[in-house]
């Protein structure tokens, strides 16, 4: 198990900078299916949080169950984010208000750490994944009209290659590839896999 602090550091060696420009989205749902990220569709602009917590225990990333009711991706496993008010604030600025309005957890608590590229969903969005350390003494407070549940799973199992899986199931009809990465009685897939393993790609890149 890596130590906190160097954990810490080599996500910020490997890390792009929290308020560097982003670039246009380097991955997507499409990427096993025949229409890699970028596609060059007007996408709308989202940010996430995946949220570290390094102490009290071994390091673990909180994620998310959405609620059941939700018009799109209910009852699926992701981090808590959504879409950025237009021209008003910045993907980072986004990913901190959605995981306030979300799961309670305020900004005052979380350290950014850095950067991953952004992610094109099938569902037309352009993500903005960000890494941060959630402080001692934050409180989780889910807003049940979004979120039916807050998890944790251990970092260093999501970050090992041989629990990335590749999986496929039929969507409307169509056979779709996607990543998942399975812990326990979770399923985490699509867009949140793929997130993950692009954050242990840069992770485990021999330098």
């Amino acid at each position: 198990m890596t130590a906190p602090d160097d954990l810490v550091a080599r996500l910020r060696a490997r890390l792009d900078p929290v308020e560097a420009a982003c670039p246009p989205p380097a991955r997507g749902d499409g990427d096993l299916n025949g229409a890699p990220a970028p596609t060059g569709r007007a996408l709308r602009p989202a940010a996430v949080l995946a949220p570290l917590i390094l102490h009290d225990g071994p390091p673990r990333m909180l994620f998310t169950v959405r609620a059941p009711h939700l018009a799109a991706h209910a009852g699926q496993i992701s981090f808590p984010g959504g879409s950025l008010i237009g021209g008003r604030e910045s993907a980072a600025a986004a990913a901190l208000r959605e995981t306030r309005e979300e799961i309670g957890v305020d900004p005052a608590f979380v350290e950014l750490i850095g950067r991953i590229e952004p992610y094109e969903t099938v569902t037309g969005f352009g993500v903005t994944p960000f890494v941060g350390v959630l402080k001692p003494g934050y409180v989780i407070r889910p807003d049940p009209g979004e979120v039916a549940e807050v998890f944790e799973a251990p970092f260093d199992y999501l970050m090992d290659p041989a629990n990335l899986k590749r999986h496929e199931r039929d969507f409307f009809g169509v056979r779709r590839s996607y990543f998942a990465v399975p812990w326990e009685d979770r399923y985490i897939w699509g867009a949140t896999a793929g997130m993950l393993k692009a954050l242990s790609e840069r992770l485990t890149d021999k330098d």
